[in-house]
């Protein structure tokens, strides 16, 4: 875990342990909270610019003549 906490590949701690895959490994490793909190800090929000959606007056037009 100490090895994962500061920053060694989890491939590299397979291959330091004689596991013959990263899955292997991984079921001795968990994310703690610092580490999922880092992991999230290190993303951010998209760029998109949130807008409602206004039916054009065609559209309500001929969904009310439905």
């Amino acid at each position: 875990m100490h090895l994962l906490q500061a920053g060694v590949d989890i491939t590299v701690i397979a291959l330091w342990l004689g596991h013959e895959s990263p899955v292997t490994t991984h079921g001795y490793v968990e994310a703690d909270l610092a580490m999922k909190e880092r992991a999230l800090a290190t993303i951010g929000p998209p760029e998109i610019k949130r807008t409602r959606y206004r039916p054009t007056d065609a559209l309500l037009k001929f969904l009310e003549s439905l």
